[in-house]
């Protein structure tokens, strides 16, 4: 199979990755700018000719008077071309063929409520993104009237660039415009030589001049995007008509994106639809044929509902709802009934209370059937949390006191999980606990879960085995199953949907808000003992496989990922490897008499007053792409090409993997 050919067998696989739209737009503008996008025409002239009549221009506009005579840019050295151009085109100094500048300085004093919109940055940005603006600011017709005799007012088919903040996004002005804007914050581009605007807006938006202006940007807080830089930005020039025909073939190719982005958006609806359906039908309280029915539905159609990471969280959830409901793993008749487990736990308590050990239970209230939320398995009951457990408190107020550098662990709700029950202990507080009746009733033992009762309800962590002395303030509350029911059941209920409801409602009209007694009352499906300890058994098994199948995914969205960067390094290589240009890089002279390169010193006092604005940090500053003085070249956003052949291998073995494990996942 040529190249070429893979390459387009492997297109849709490559651009599936997340970012794989934005990087298929980013790709289209660096073909463009690269001339590969629309065949070259030697009947429609060169840029030599443009570059004629844009001279000629510029002495008509300067003997008239409109423009003063520009001062000359330094040449374009062959290091300073990224790549190469094609026949006809020319590397110019985007100051050479138009006139950068920025307005004169309108005081605060000057705003007002109405009039002429004064636009910033920020609203340069909106206009660019949105084609809108809600604009605040105004100046008065006067002085718009005044501040327009210096030329350097918006006009049709001038362009306005951000210059502080998020530098350089394009504005086109509309023949409806009618604003002003500020200094240094925003730069206008003079369009007095009639290139096409929309081809120098998509210049704008491209990656090589995003990577370009942000190379050498200036200021200590935020990019700021000078005069004098604009002007030395180096721009592929091809002739007028094939600019006019690179921006219909620009917006037809972005129409196509945005009409995938839509298709993709649509299929990712309906697949979360029918996968919350399905989920909702197997979770709700049917009868066996329907589940089995909708569960082998599940199981078909795993790898279409099951496509990206964050669908395993939803699965996770199922899986809980479903152990809960009794619908995980079969009931085994010879296993008793939650009936005489209830019988002996009551003996249990009995002999607590004979030794001790815990004080008499209060009498709970029985669980209605209005109040169950779902009907349980024969031979399983509703019951209240406080029926099968040996204690339920938690700490005083007055824990602070006791607080230390070292000592035994103080477990707060930052060490407890959302949807877990595995303690966080990267932050670990300590006490010194006090040595009376509060320290030896808030003390922590193995197989204690705590429960988060204040603020984010609900939150939990299991006290594992050798954990050692440790306590909790008043914010949690320790909740202690009886000996003989010591297990994870109790805790996977707990991090349940069935359970997430019952904290998630408000209590007594306050929400997140848990006394000690609601915890007691919350409802409880109880099983045999011995099908508990098959249901976590279970729950381990396919949660397990829900970390691989994430795994997994995460897996496959990784070397999507590198495939796209091998494909936009095939079809872009040399803006990938940032090489100087090695075709059509003919050096482009300054006129006679030009001066040195002049120093591009720091920001005006405008810049800097127009920083806070739109901030936004500075990463690294670098050359605008000629070399460092070590010889190696600056980075580019695109990174250097793997070859197709092992990108393409790569795609092959993810693909065979891409299902590998998953048949079993429903199996008993």
């Amino acid at each position: 199979m040529s190249q070429p050919t893979a390459l387009a067998a492997h297109f849709d696989e490559a651009f599936s990755a997340p970012d794989g739209l934005k990087r298929l737009r980013e790709l289209i503008l660096t073909l463009a700018m690269q001339g590969k996008l629309v065949e070259q025409d030697p009947a429609e002239g060169t840029a030599d000719d443009l570059l004629k009549e844009i001279e000629a221009e510029k002495k008509r506009l300067v003997a008239e008077g409109k423009i003063k005579p520009p001062k000359p840019l330094p040449a374009i050295e062959p290091e300073e071309m990224p790549y190469g151009l094609p026949e006809g085109w020319r590397w110019v100094r985007l100051g050479d063929v138009g006139l950068i500048g920025s307005s004169s300085r309108v005081h605060q004093r000057d705003w007002k409520s109405s009039g002429i919109p004064f636009y910033r940055a920020r609203e340069i940005v909106s206009l660019s993104q949105r084609g809108y603006v809600k604009n605040e600011l105004f100046i008065s017709e006067e002085l718009f009237a005044v501040l327009s005799k210096d030329g350097l007012s918006p006009e049709p088919g001038d362009l306005m660039l951000t210059g502080v903040g998020t530098i350089g996004v394009p504005y086109i002005v509309h023949p409806e415009d009618k604003f002003y804007f500020k200094d240094a914050s925003v730069l206008i581009y003079k369009n007095f030589y009639k290139l096409y605007p929309s081809y120098l807006k998509y210049f704008a938006k491209s990656a090589y001049w995003l990577q370009t202006i942000h190379a050498e940007s200036m200021g200590t807080t935020v990019h700021t995007l000078t005069i004098g830089r604009a002007n030395e930005v180096c721009v592929p020039l091809p002739p007028l008509p094939e600019q006019r025909r690179i921006v219909a073939r620009i917006e037809q190719l972005m129409t196509r994106c945005d009409e995938l982005e839509a298709l993709r958006a649509q299929r990712e609806q309906k697949r979360v639809q029918v996968q919350s359906a399905i989920l909702r039908e197997i979770t709700a309280d049917t009868d066996p044929a329907t589940f089995q029915q909708n569960w082998q539905f599940l199981a078909h159609h795993f790898g279409e509902l099951h496509a990206t990471p964050q669908n395993v969280a939803e699965l996770r959830s199922a899986v809980l709802q479903l152990a809960v409901m009794g619908k995980l793993v079969p009931q085994d008749p010879t296993e008793g009934t939650a009936r005489e487990l209830l019988a002996e736990i009551e003996g249990e308590k009995r002999r607590l209370v004979a030794a001790g050990e815990i004080k008499a239970p209060k009498p709970l209230p029985p669980v209605s059937e209005a109040e169950q939320p779902y009907q349980v398995p024969e031979g399983w009951a509703w019951v209240r949390a406080g029926r099968i457990t040996q204690l339920i408190t938690s700490g005083s107020r007055d824990w602070s006191q006791y607080l230390a550098d070292s000592g035994a662990t103080f477990v707060t709700m930052g060490n407890l999980s959302r949807g877990n029950y595995k303690l966080r202990l990267e932050k670990i507080r300590y006490v010194n606990p006090p040595k009376n009746a509060e320290g030896a009733r808030t003390i922590l033992k193995k197989d204690d879960l705590i429960i988060s009762i204040t603020g984010d309800v609900g939150n939990l962590g299991l006290i594992p085995d050798e954990f050692g002395e440790a306590y909790i303030n008043q914010h949690s509350c320790i909740f202690r199953v009886l000996p003989s029911l010591r297990n994870r059941y109790y805790a996977e209920y707990m991090r349940s949907p069935v359970a997430k409801e019952q904290f998630n409602a408000p209590q007594r009209g306050i929400k997140n808000s848990f006394r000690l007694t609601d915890v007691e009352e919350m409802l409880f499906p109880l099983p045999p003992l011995a099908e508990q300890r098959r249901v976590v058994a279970k729950i381990d098994q396919l949660i397990g496989l829900c970390d691989v199948l994430e795994a997994r995914l995460t897996e496959r969205t990784a070397k999507q990922g590198e495939l796209l960067r091998a494909v936009m390094a095939e079809l872009a290589p040399t803006l990938s490897a940032g090489r100087p240009a090695t075709t059509s890089g003919v050096r482009v002279q300054a006129p006679a008499g030009a001066d040195a390169p002049r120093g591009r010193g720091r920001p005006c006092k405008a810049a800097q007053e127009a920083a806070e604005a739109t901030a936004q940090p500075v990463t690294e500053r670098r050359g605008r792409g000629r070399p460092r003085k070590d010889g190696s070249r600056p980075a580019r956003s695109i990174p250097e090409a793997a070859s197709m052949e092992d990108a393409i291998r790569r795609l092959e073995a993810m693909k065979r993997n891409k299902d590998r494990g998953m048949n079993g996942l429903f199996e008993e």
